[in-house]
């Protein structure tokens, strides 16, 4: 990997100078010759630099010895220079380089990898201009559609590159308890997944044109998109609710307990054979994604899987017995002490988690080169999952799924949702 050019200089002015006032042995600190090593540090180049780009990834990315963050990317000066500033602060540098275009980041050779925390309908294309750069990937989920998914798998293995699915969801341990326990037997077979999900906000949104703020390039943070006039209630959190840019509720939490379902039904490299769901859409405003839902799926193994509003929340139910719990991150819940408490043993099945989390996993594997917790292909099929809901509230009826050949069956309507949306020029994601 890259050096740090600062950690490089200071030790050398260091080492000079000892040289020079003594002909004794000079003693290199442990750190500078460790695996933590300036010269081993991954460096990574940051796009978007929001709440959850900096709330979340850029602060753990900042305690972890591994890496280097050199430089910010993002279309709001704002946000923007807050995020440098946060650099700086921490390394007590003035070093961190910023733009507001993410292929100076991509053009930089001494960037390794970069963590994507943009909005959804540029994931896939930023990722895949980076993984083309001979970058490895942390992207936030999910995809913008069940097809981008499929290309993006492609080009990760085709490039050889390392990709992270970006949740934190596997390296929960309650989480990871529950899938261990309904992959080992513990509630007998299983039958059931009842997953909730948050409700949203009660305001549609409010369409009205309005000036584009001073220091945001609209014209970047809509980039593939169709063109829009800027409003405030299209922009940062509230995107999530605009079909050009997101999937609503399902795809935002869906795509972290869908992943705990698939993960303890071992369906997390296939998916549902059958959907059916019935919803509502907000009106008279600006926001145009599911509202209300009740979706259920069904698995070819016989499991049926159902998705609802409210406090978010999973269980699996069995023929022995049910495990769970009610709150993001809420306390394991079972129907006996038996289930809650089980052992696993040595010679049962310990599903790969990090407890370090999604960042270190990333970085682990950078060196490795193996596939992280959370590879593109699972994330894949989480995120479809997600769409194959938002898809069969707007067909209606009953739809049949192919897993493997990842299209519907007989339903022209539904697979014409499944493809790649029209991107506007100059941006593509072909090669």
């Amino acid at each position: 990997m890259n050096s740090s050019r600062l950690n490089r200089r200071s030790f050398l002015r260091q080492t000079a100078g000892a040289l020079a006032v003594t002909t004794l042995p000079t003693l290199i600190p442990a750190q500078v010759l460790g695996a933590d090593a300036p010269s081993n540090r991954i460096q990574i180049g940051f796009i978007g630099t929001g709440d959850h780009g900096t709330g979340w990834n850029l602060r753990r990315y900042l305690t972890l010895p591994q890496a280097r963050v050199v430089m910010v990317c993002d279309v709001d000066r704002t946000r923007m220079t807050r995020a440098r500033d946060i650099v700086n602060e921490q390394y007590l540098s003035q070093d961190c380089a910023m733009s507001r275009d993410f292929r100076e980041v991509l053009a930089r050779e001494d960037i390794d990898a970069v963590m994507i925390s943009t909005p959804d309908h540029w994931h896939t294309l930023i990722s895949l201009m980076a993984l083309r750069a001979g970058k490895d990937v942390q992207c936030e989920k999910p995809t913008l559609s069940i097809d981008e998914g499929k290309i993006l798998i492609r080009e990760v293995r085709r490039l050889n590159r390392v990709f992270q699915t970006s949740t934190e969801d596997r390296s929960v341990p309650v989480y990871h308890r529950m899938a261990e326990l309904v992959r080992n037997g513990r509630i007998g077979k299983l039958q059931r997944i009842e997953v909730i999900l948050p409700k949203q906000p009660n305001v549609p949104g409010d369409p009205t044109p309005q000036p584009v703020p001073e220091g945001l390039d609209w014209e970047m943070w809509l980039g593939p998109a169709p063109f829009a006039p800027y409003t405030k209630d299209r922009v940062f959190f509230n995107f999530r609710w605009i079909e050009d840019y997101s999937g609503g509720i399902i795809c935002d939490w869906g795509t972290h307990l869908f992943d705990t379902a698939q993960w303890a039904n071992d369906s997390e490299r296939s998916g549902p054979v059958e959907i059916e769901g019935t919803g509502t859409y907000w009106e008279g405003g600006l926001y145009n994604t599911v509202k209300d839902y009740d979706v259920t799926f069904r698995y070819a193994n016989g499991v049926v899987m159902t998705c609802t509003p409210g406090d978010p929340s999973i269980r699996f139910i069995g023929t022995d017995g049910w495990v769970g719990n009610t709150g993001w991150r809420g306390e394991l819940q079972a129907s006996s002490d038996a289930i809650q408490h089980a052992k696993i043993g040595p010679e049962e099945t310990h599903l790969y988690t990090n407890l370090e989390g999604e960042h270190h996993d990333f970085l682990k594997c950078v060196k490795s080169r193996q596939d992280p917790y959370f590879p593109v292909d699972i994330g894949h099929r989480v995120s479809s999952v997600c769409h194959l809901a938002n898809i069969a509230i707007k067909v209606g009826g009953k739809l049949r799924w192919d897993p493997e050949k990842e299209v519907f069956i007989a339903n022209d309507a539904a697979n014409a949702l499944r493809r790649v949306r029209p991107m506007r020029k100059p941006w593509t994601l072909e090669g």
